[in-house]
């Protein structure tokens, strides 16, 4: 699987309190913004079926 790099504007108070969060988790914000989007993947297919690519 490649990994490919993706820049995304975000408010930097939501920022700030990301890198809590992450911070807490033991995780880098990068780690932790992969696993909520994975999260967020795995509920859409949940209610709306598998994803083909």
């Amino acid at each position: 699987m490649a990994i490919k790099s993706l820049s995304i504007r975000i408010d930097e108070s939501v920022l700030h309190k990301l890198h809590v969060v992450a911070d807490y988790e033991g995780r880098s914000a990068n780690s932790q913004i992969n696993i909520l989007i994975k999260k967020c993947i795995d509920e859409f297919e949940n209610q709306h079926g598998k994803i083909v690519l």
